[in-house]
């Protein structure tokens, strides 16, 4: 027991102490406002006055949240089609249309969901998904490609169906390449989620812009420091959490 409780705290040490740093500054206005007047003291202002850090955070955590699961969701599904026999004729299609999606910079994405949808959440929601369904579809089909062909023979050899073994060999065995696809989504859109102000979607973005517009480095540095302690706390949870999604998907 005593082997075991050290093993945990080595392994979520970091992850929990990370995750207590973002959330006291972010609802610890007056911690953070200390930081940043120790840091810039010229400065009049150190943190953006219209919104609190913990409303900030709330606004980019959701957006990334329901992007992310949209985009992981959608990115494994048309990993799964690809590799199907159905899929299989239009899987270098898809594969270019992906190296060509990742070569698109996210504020050209951004961009082009605005005229579809107008300005704020949705428009932002779209982008994401979009930009986030490139690195797990990716690594979906490259996951499922790997499973060695012997090891499919053998479980339709014990009389498995085409869906079963799909879920009990395929998915299990390339269910760590398809969560280190879905890791680099979400990092990719805690960072993006930032641009995302520009058109009115709030967030971290937000003091960031308004830094920048006003030549505030306080602000600036108040929604990059907390939007990278959150794609950091995210990277090293997902991190730890992939192990136990392989054991699920085996089970």
């Amino acid at each position: 027991m005593r082997s075991l409780a050290g093993t945990f705290r080595a392994k979520w040490a970091i992850p929990i102490l990370l995750v207590g740093t973002l959330v006291f500054l972010g609802f610890s206005p007056v911690l953070l406002e200390g930081l940043l007047k120790g840091l810039f003291p010229l400065e009049a202002q150190w943190l953006y006055p219209r919104e609190s850090p913990a409303v900030l955070l709330w606004e980019h955590l959701r957006l990334v949240a329901v992007s992310s699961f949209l985009a992981a969701l959608a990115g494994s599904l048309l990993g799964i089609v690809a590799t199907r026999r159905f899929g299989r004729p239009f899987l270098p299609a898809i594969e270019d249309l992906l190296s060509l999606g990742q070569t698109f910079p996210p504020v050209a994405v951004l961009a082009l969901a605005v005229p579809a949808v107008g300005f704020g959440f949705k428009p932002a929601l779209l982008a994401l998904f979009l930009y986030g369904m490139l690195p797990v579809a990716r690594n979906a089909i490259d996951g499922l490609e790997s499973v060695p062909e012997e090891v499919k023979d053998a479980a339709r050899g014990i009389g498995m169906t085409p869906a079963r073994v799909l879920r009990k060999v395929e998915l299990p065995l390339a269910m760590p390449v398809i969560m280190a696809g879905i890791r680099s989504s979400v990092v990719i859109n805690v960072g993006t989620a930032t641009i995302g102000a520009t058109i009115g979607a709030g967030g971290l973005g937000v003091p960031i812009v308004a830094g920048l517009i006003g030549e505030n480095p306080a602000y600036v540095l108040e929604g990059a420091l907390l939007s990278a302690l959150m794609a950091v706390v995210l990277d090293q949870g997902m991190a730890r959490l992939a192990p136990f999604a392989h054991r699920e998907g085996q089970a």
